[in-house]
């Protein structure tokens, strides 16, 4: 099974942590049309996914039967594309359950099929802004920055009070750090339109524009 992955070093290293089946030959390309994508290729994980007319024109050119798309943020009732949704967010990719949305019943079963023989479980969850976990984490994450605005600690006390604390993997600077505190911020800016809890901490506004 050939099988694209548009993926930058660090998810490309994510993504592969986990063995996939025997057979299975990963292309990779870190951009639309850096190289011809095989005829017979089943499927396309598009880690680098942006929302741009020219970015579905070029999925939807190269007629892969299955495409999942890295969109935390975007939906697909925005994106208005058959695609299968992941939360590709870095430090979620290693994990062997990945957190999807779709709304083809018959795209599901062949996702599932892939993810199977990729080495991954797929947990369906509602075609909402954020799906569950990034919404979780990126709260944990803005309840770091309130807290380091209000002079709690500092960031690695609060970093390795969490981890110990909670047994998280990471402590929520260390993580957004990781996720990239651009991709948390916008979550947080977009869900708090509807929900004043989400609200981005000052400090991590403050940051960003740094």
């Amino acid at each position: 099974m050939k099988v694209l992955l548009l993926a930058d070093d660090a998810s490309r290293e994510e993504w592969l942590a986990l063995p996939a089946a025997a057979g299975v030959q990963y292309q990779w390309l870190t951009a639309p049309g850096a190289a011809a994508v095989h005829p017979d290729t089943a499927a396309c994980i598009d880690l680098l996914f942006e929302n741009t007319p020219e970015r579905i024109q070029w999925l939807k050119q190269i007629r892969v039967p299955v495409v999942m798309i890295n969109s935390v943020l975007t939906t697909l009732a925005d994106i208005g594309e058959n695609f299968i949704r992941i939360n590709g967010w870095n430090t979620f990719l290693k994990r062997p359950v990945v957190e999807a949305a779709c709304t083809d019943t018959a795209l599901q079963s062949r996702a599932e099929e892939l993810a199977g023989i990729l080495g991954r479980k797929i947990e369906w969850v509602p075609d909402i802004p954020g799906f569950i976990t990034p919404r979780v984490v990126a709260s944990i994450i803005n309840e770091a920055w309130l807290a380091l605005g209000e002079g709690v600690s500092d960031e690695d006390a609060i970093d390795t009070a969490m981890k110990l604390g909670t047994n998280y993997p990471y402590g929520p600077f260390e993580w957004g750090r990781k996720i990239g505190l651009e991709r948390v911020f916008s979550l947080l800016e977009a869900l708090s339109k509807k929900q004043e809890r989400y609200t981005p901490a000052v400090l991590l506004g403050e940051k960003i524009l740094v």
